[in-house]
This record gives C-alpha cells, structure tokens and sequence, in this order.
C-alpha cells in the first residue's frame, strides 16, 4: 500500500482535535516478513541521502519526536535510522531540566546540540516540552524564574504559551533560512494502547526498566496533554517546519510512515555530491599519475 505522507501532515493555522485524528491506519504490510524488506528498503535510501548530506556540509536535518510516554520514539528512532553513519547523526534526550538549565531561557538548552551542516539531528523530546509538560504541570513554570510581563508568570495563561509558540516559530523559521530542515512527529498513541503497553513492560522483565509509576501517574492528565498537543501542533506546524500526526497503536505502520516522511524530505532537497573546480581535477589527476608511475 502506498503511504500518503499529507494525510499526516497538519497543515499552517490548521484547529487541531486529536481526539478526531485517528492512532491506528489501514496495515501497510501484509505479513512482517513484507515489513521487514519494506522497512529495509527505506533504511537503504535513506543511509545514501545522508551520504549526500554528509559528502555537500550545505544543509542538516533536525527530527523532532513527540509523544505520550509507550508511543514507541525510541523504537521508530532506531529501526528508522538503524543504516546511518553514526558520524553524520546525533540524537539527544531531553528530560527534566537541570537547575543550571533552569537559569537560562527555555530555548537555550536545545540550541546547544542543533545539527551541524551535513548531519542529521535527533531530537527524543525537545524544546516543545516548554509547551506541553510546563502547561500541564505549572508548577515547573514557576521554578523557571521568569519575569513579570505578559509572557512570563505574572501574564494570562494564553500569553505564555502564545508567547512560546512565536519564539519557537521564530527559531524555526531562522534555522530554514540558514540551511537545517525540521520534520516534527507527533506519535499519536491511544490511552487503551498504552495501558497494553505498560502491562507488557511490567510482565516482561527484561522491560521492567522502562516502566516508571510515574507513569501512571501521568495517565491522569491524559485530557490536558491532549489539549496542550493539540494546540501546540496548530500553533507550530509551517510550511517549512510541519508537523505530522502519525498513528502509533501500530508500531510498523508508524516506522514505515515516519521513514516514508524523512525520505521524502530529503529527497526534496536537492542533495548532490559537491563538483570539483577545474583546478581541483587538475590536482587530483596529478596526484593520480604519482600514484600510477
């Protein structure tokens, strides 16, 4: 079945309801061994678009992955990306903020580990937790140390986050400029299916580390990140930066989706190996008759 990457993507100013977008979508694949040699396909191209990425030192890509925790961001990051040269790709975590990141402006920690030029940069949360835990938990906005003024604590609860939602699009909109590509999944996973997925990590020990009660914890919130997801994806999602809502209660469809959209993207970019001037093609077949005598 073929992947129809704008049935994903939100598009610019789009009301975002996620309890209308769908978690699960029609099977891509007809049996695992089918998945296996699809996913593979797409991790063989996408290893070569980044040899090109690599080799041009032009532009850099930035994934961003979001979602409710169980939605399988690791799983997709690294069967996705599981043929790309570790040197050209880097992918950072960001939990909780540490109080010397608390001293800064919510944008700071994250630019610190943007993509150089010719690689690709992972993001397993981001800059859009400022946006979504903060919302739901106001109790870390206020360990922020924020100023008094309309965007800080002492302003309405919409002047913050809309506030937020400008910086983030400003930042955006300045690394496009200056050659960095951001594709921003939001793994949309259903509560029912995450409940499966906990009970899983809890029976099989050798996934008890990856459960936490506070995740449970979390599941109480379930409306409010969903509010907060929801307005966020429609205040963020460009046409240089888009966002896209991909079912997640089936791990291989969300793989095949997410690896469908970064193929596309880079394909989009015009990558090519560089030319070599005139002079360096003179150099180099001198060298080469070195070599050969």
């Amino acid at each position: 079945m073929k992947i129809d990457t704008a049935e994903f993507r939100v598009r610019q100013g789009e009301i975002v309801d996620l309890t209308c977008r769908p978690t699960t979508s029609a099977p891509l694949c007809r049996s695992d061994k089918h998945y296996a040699a699809r996913l593979q396909k797409h991790v063989e191209h996408l290893s070569a678009f980044q040899q090109l990425l690599y080799a041009a030192n032009r532009q850099a890509v930035l994934l961003i992955f979001q979602a409710m925790d169980a939605a399988g961001k690791d799983g997709a990051i690294q069967h996705v990306m599981s043929g790309v040269n570790p040197q050209g790709c880097q992918v950072f975590s960001f939990k909780h903020p540490s109080e010397a990141e608390l001293q800064h402006d919510f944008l700071w920690r994250t630019t610190r580990d943007l993509p150089e030029r010719g690689r690709i940069g992972i993001f397993n949360r981001s800059y859009y937790e400022e946006v979504l835990i903060v919302r739901v938990h106001r109790d870390i906005l206020r360990s922020e140390g924020l100023p008094d003024g309309p965007d800080g604590v002492s302003g309405g609860d919409a002047d913050i986050w809309q506030g937020r939602y400008r910086s983030i699009v400003e930042l955006e909109r300045h690394l496009h400029a200056n050659g960095t590509r951001i594709i921003k999944f939001f793994l949309h996973l259903s509560k029912e299916e995450q409940r499966k997925r906990f009970i899983e990590r809890i029976d099989d020990p050798q996934k008890n580390w990856k459960f936490s009660t506070a995740d449970i914890q979390e599941r109480k919130f379930w409306p409010g990140y969903m509010t907060a997801y929801g307005q966020c994806l429609g205040a963020t999602s460009t046409s240089d930066s888009p966002w896209y809502v991909v079912p997640a209660d089936d791990k291989n469809n969300s793989r095949l989706i997410v690896s469908q959209i970064v193929l596309e993207t880079l394909e989009a970019m015009g990558l090519a190996y560089p030319k070599a001037s005139a002079a360096r093609l003179i150099e180099l077949k001198a060298i080469r008759a070195e070599l050969a005598a």
